[in-house]
C-alpha cells in the first residue's frame, strides 16, 4: 500500500481502452453494476464522435501503482456551463471531474488532486462532481439504492466512494433522487378527476410521439426542455450537432405509446419521455454487442416484455409553470404512457427521475402517484 502513486494522462488509443476497461475491472464483483456497452464509452471520450467536446476540454487520467492500473478520473469544463448564471450551480471559473474508480482511498485522494490542480490551470476556481461527462449523461455520486441495479443511463458506483470524496473536502451542492412506481396499479381518484377533467377540455391534446416525423418530433422535444430547464439548477442549453445526435442515439428506445407530447390550443406544451430499461438484459453483454449480442437487443426492443420503464425527461413550457394546467399535463401523460407500459409490454415497475430535491413541482408529482424514492445521487463542491 505504501507504493508510490502515478498519476498519468491518457494520451492514446492503448491508454484510452486501460481507462474504459478500469471500470469493468474494478467494478466487476458488484451483481448491481451494469457494465456500459465499450462502444458507447468510446464514443462518449472521442473527440469527433460526441459533439459534447466540441464546446468542451476534456483530460482523462489514469492511476497506476506498480504497473497496473487502479484508478481512473476525467478532468474537464464545459464552456456553455461557464457561460450559464452563477446562481443555476454552473458558471465562469466551475470544472468538473467525473469517470471516477479508484481501488482505495489513497489512489482517490491522488486521483482528485490532480484532477483538481488540471482544473486550476485551466483558470477554474471551482468544481462540481462527479459529472460524466456533463448534466445529459451521468451525474452525481450513488449514496442510496446499491442494493439494485439502476435503470439505463444512471450510474451506480462502490458505497465506499462517499467518504473517500468527502475526506478531499467536498460538500454536498445538491441532491437528486430517481422515483420508484409500481405501474400496475391506477392512480387515486383525486388524481383521476384531474385526468378526466383535462380529457374533457377542448383546449388539451395528448398525443402520442409520431416516429413517423422523428426528426420533428425530437426537435419539439427538445424545443420544449430547453425553454423548461432554463431556469434550472445545473442546465446547460443543447447545440444543434447534440440535438441530432442525441435523437440518433435514442430513436431506438422511443416506443410510440411510451413518449408524449401535450398541446395547449395546437401549441405544444409538455412532453414525457419513457424508455424500456434495457440495462437488465445489457447487465449479462460484459460491455460487448458482438458477435450476438446486438441481434438479442434489437430482438427485445422490437416488443419489450416485463420491462422497467423509466421517465428520464420531461418538461411543460414556462409559461404554464408553476400552474394548474402543468401539473394536469403531467399527470395525463404519466397515466397514458403507464397504462400503455402495462397493457402492451407487461410493466411492472416505473422509474422517474432524476428530480433535483428542490424542484417543488416534480417532488409534488411524484408524490401525488405514491412513488417512493429509491436512489439517491450527490452532487459535490468545493471551492479551487
Amino acid at each position: 500500500m505504501n507504493s508510490q502513486i502515478d498519476i498519468v494522462p491518457v494520451t492514446g488509443k492503448g491508454e484510452l481502452n486501460a481507462f474504459i476497461d478500469c471500470a469493468y475491472r474494478l467494478n466487476a464483483d458488484d451483481p448491481n453494476w451494469v457494465p456500459p456497452l465499450r462502444a458507447d464509452m468510446v464514443e462518449l471520450l472521442t473527440p469527433g464522435k460526441n459533439p459534447f467536446h466540441e464546446h468542451a476540454k476534456v483530460q482523462l487520467f489514469l492511476a497506476r501503482r506498480d504497473g497496473e492500473v487502479v484508478g481512473r478520473i476525467s478532468a474537464h469544463y464545459d464552456e456553455l456551463a461557464l457561460a450559464q448564471p452563477p446562481e443555476q450551480g454552473m458558471g465562469p471559473g466551475t470544472g468538473n471531474w467525473g469517470m471516477f474508480e479508484a481501488v482505495d482511498d489513497v489512489v482517490a485522494a491522488a486521483l482528485i488532486a490532480r484532477a483538481e490542480e488540471w482544473l486550476r490551470e485551466q483558470g477554474m476556481t471551482r468544481v462540481l462532481a462527479p459529472i460524466s461527462l456533463s448534466v445529459w449523461e451521468e451525474i452525481g455520486l450513488l449514496v442510496k439504492g446499491h442494493d439494485h441495479p439502476p435503470m439505463l443511463l444512471m450510474g451506480h458506483n462502490k458505497p465506499e466512494y462517499e467518504g473517500w470524496i468527502e475526506a478531499q473536502g467536498y460538500e454536498t451542492a445538491k441532491r437528486l433522487f430517481t422515483y420508484d412506481l409500481d405501474v400496475r396499479q391506477g392512480f387515486s381518484p383525486l388524481i383521476e378527476r384531474i385526468i378526466s377533467s383535462g380529457e374533457r377540455s377542448s383546449k388539451i391534446t395528448v398525443r402520442r410521439v409520431d416516429k413517423s416525423r422523428f426528426d420533428q418530433e425530437a426537435a419539439i422535444c427538445i424545443d420544449i426542455l430547453n425553454d423548461a430547464w432554463s431556469g434550472n439548477w445545473g442546465f446547460v442549453p443543447f447545440t444543434e450537432a447534440e440535438k441530432a445526435y442525441g435523437a440518433k442515439k435514442l430513436k431506438p428506445l422511443i416506443l410510440e405509446g411510451a413518449n408524449m407530447i401535450a398541446e395547449v390550443d395546437g401549441e405544444p406544451a409538455a412532453f414525457m419521455l419513457s424508455w424500456p430499461d434495457i440495462n437488465h438484459l445489457q447487465k449479462n453483454f460484459n460491455g460487448k454487442l458482438f458477435p450476438f449480442n446486438w441481434a438479442k437487443l434489437l430482438w427485445w426492443l422490437r416488443n419489450p416484455q416485463d420491462a422497467g420503464f423509466r421517465v428520464p425527461l420531461m418538461g411543460v413550457v414556462k409559461k404554464y409553470q408553476n400552474s394548474r394546467l402543468a401539473s394536469q399535463l403531467a399527470f395525463m401523460m404519466i397515466e397514458y404512457i403507464r397504462r400503455y407500459a402495462v397493457e402492451k409490454h407487461g410493466a411492472k415497475r416505473g422509474e422517474v427521475g432524476w428530480i433535483l430535491e428542490d424542484n417543488q413541482g416534480m417532488v409534488a408529482i411524484a408524490d401525488a402517484i405514491d412513488s417512493q424514492v429509491n436512489r439517491e445521487y450527490r452532487v459535490y463542491g468545493k471551492t479551487l
